[in-house]
Formats: structure tokens, sequence, C-alpha cells
């Protein structure tokens, strides 16, 4: 019963949860800096998204809608933009592997006009045809048997960063990981990849442009 509870309070002690306010007052910017720096160690990235494009796959229009959302100021959405198209340099390291499942309410969730949108799913595409990256996308036909609950990001199958409303979490606990990696995978195995992935946001794409020549 002692050792039950001393691993109890050591799984407390290995989730760490940093508010987005104290992000907000230390500078935005500086925590993309801190997620490029671990990045750059990382061998391995497993990315499941179920509302956005992933920050690392987005196009500098999208990157601003999405940051313009939060209560920043001009200055500081501008150094946060630069941030994280910095690092997207990462994407280009073909000594890492990158997986990103995204479900397909991300393709279609209106963040920028119709135009950019089109251009944000030609971006997917083109980056699905790098060797060390595997973007999938769940479709809403697709059965399932788990719940897309938040995104989540898994690096080298050793740590989870969570972002939820209020705050970030990073998971270091093995058997909290080994969950997240269960979960990932689960999705992965329900979703489109390779061809049949980029004819499904080709589709999407092509509605896109079709509403921008419309409107």
């Amino acid at each position: 019963e002692v050792k039950a509870e001393y691993l109890d309070v050591v799984r407390v002690a290995a989730t760490e949860t940093t508010a987005w306010r104290l992000v907000r007052r230390l500078g935005v910017h500086k925590a993309q800096q801190q997620t490029r720096a671990l990045e750059s160690r990382m061998t391995l990235l497993q990315l499941f998204q179920p509302a956005l494009v992933p920050g690392l796959l987005q196009t500098p229009e999208y990157i601003r809608a999405v940051l313009a959302r939060h209560d920043l100021s001009q200055d500081t959405l501008t150094r946060t933009i630069a941030a994280r198209l910095e690092r997207q340099q990462v994407l280009y390291d073909e000594a890492k592997s990158l997986r990103f499942v995204i479900t397909e309410n991300v393709l279609r969730w209106r963040i920028v006009s119709s135009s950019r949108m089109a251009e944000q799913m030609d971006r997917l595409i083109s980056l699905s045809r790098l060797p060390h990256i595997d973007i999938r996308v769940v479709p809403f036909t697709a059965p399932q048997s788990d719940v897309a609950n938040h995104a989540f990001v898994i690096r080298d199958n050793r740590s989870v960063t969570v972002e939820t409303v209020h705050a970030e979490l990073v998971v270091t606990d093995p058997r909290d990981v080994s969950q997240y990696v269960d979960k990932f995978e689960g999705f992965a195995s329900t979703a489109l990849c390779g061809d049949g992935m980029r004819r499904m946001v080709e589709t999407v794409r092509d509605d896109f442009l079709r509403e921008q020549e419309t409107s």
C-alpha cells in the first residue's frame, strides 16, 4: 500500500502543468523557441489534432489567423508568427520521422478565407510527399471506437504535450505516455494515408476554390 501511494505521488509529479496566462506573461514567442529547441533534439514526433491544422504544417496566413484569436499585442503577434515559422525548419530534417494524424474536421474548419484554405490544403499535399513525413486524415465515414478528445504531441515515445483550454500539460510517466501512443495508433489505423489522403485533401481544396470563384 505504501509503494502504491508513493507511485501515485510520482505519477502526479511526472505531469507538469503550465497555465497559458503564465506563458503569455513570459512571452508566447519564447515558448515557441523553447518548443523548437525540444523538436531539434527529438527523432520521432507523433501528433494528433482534431480541430486545427498542426502548427508545423500551417501556412503563414493560417498561423496569423489562429494566433490573432489570442489577446496578443501586435509586436508579440509578429514575433510569435516568426518563431513558429522558424520551428517549421524541422520539417526538412530527413533524420527525423514526423507523423501527423488529423480529422476531416480539420480540413473543413474555416480558419481563413476560402482561397487561403485552398492554399493550406496545397501545403498539406506538398508536405505529405516528403519521405520522412506521414500525414493522415481520419474521415467522417470511418467507424470509430475511440473519442477525439483533444490534441496531443508525443515526442520519442517519452513525453506527451497536451493543450487544454487553460494550460499546457507535459506528461512523462511511461504508463500515461503509452496510453497516448495507443490512442495515436488507433486513429492512425482508421485514417487515410498516401494517395488516398491526398485525393481527399484535393477534393476539399477544389471545394474551397469553387466557393471562391462564385463568391
